[in-house]
């Protein structure tokens, strides 16, 4: 029997393997690229500048030295009420084109009732009061383990707004305790901004 031959070479596998492994390599080099993550940078400081129409002023500094630490909250206001102690709260935008009443409500991502700073259930923007001197001055310094600087709880780019009055921290005996603490109107207000320091 005489075989058939159709006059062409049988195919090399070799650009096929050769295909494939370069698809291989570029595949392993784009994901080594995601998995390392060009992620911004971490954010370590932020400043918030408080002002009023009624003469209240102050400046709040938040530290934070990694993710998974603590924010260092310090401050001095001026120019409050003296011995006395006032709402101080992340609030859910740095939008003040209304003034403080625009900077929205508490932030509250988890949809959490009004509470003390020391609370499990809170929203993640209560600080709870700051507390005068004669002068009507505050001076403060906390640390606070909800609040961030980076991330999904990041409060970089909200404002941070004194109340008239004293929170309750949630221990009121009505709906609006769970909501604001029954802290009162909004006295000064400012937009958490990034430290250049």
């Amino acid at each position: 029997m005489d075989s058939y031959h159709h006059g062409l070479k049988p195919k090399s596998q070799k650009p096929i393997i050769l295909g494939v492994l370069t698809l291989l390599a570029v595949l392993f080099v784009g994901y080594a690229l995601l998995a390392r993550g060009d992620s911004a940078p971490l954010v370590t400081k932020a400043i918030v500048v408080l002002k009023s129409d009624g003469g209240i002023t102050g400046t709040v500094v938040f530290e934070q030295s990694s993710n998974k630490t603590p924010v260092k909250v310090t401050g001095t206001l001026k120019g409050l009420d003296p011995n006395s102690l006032r709402g101080f709260h992340v609030h859910e935008t740095g939008d003040l084109s209304d003034g403080c009443i625009s900077a929205g409500a508490h932030f509250n991502p988890f949809g959490k009732n009004h509470g003390a700073p020391s609370d499990l259930n809170r929203h993640v923007g209560d600080l709870g009061n700051v507390k005068t001197n004669e002068a009507g001055e505050a001076n403060f310094s906390f640390d606070d383990s909800l609040i961030s600087l980076n991330g999904p709880l990041s409060i970089v780019g909200r404002s941070i707004v004194l109340h008239t009055g004293t929170d309750d921290l949630g221990r009121g005996d009505n709906q609006e305790s769970l909501k604001t603490g029954n802290a009162g109107g909004r006295a000064a207000c400012g937009i958490i901004g990034l430290s250049k320091s």
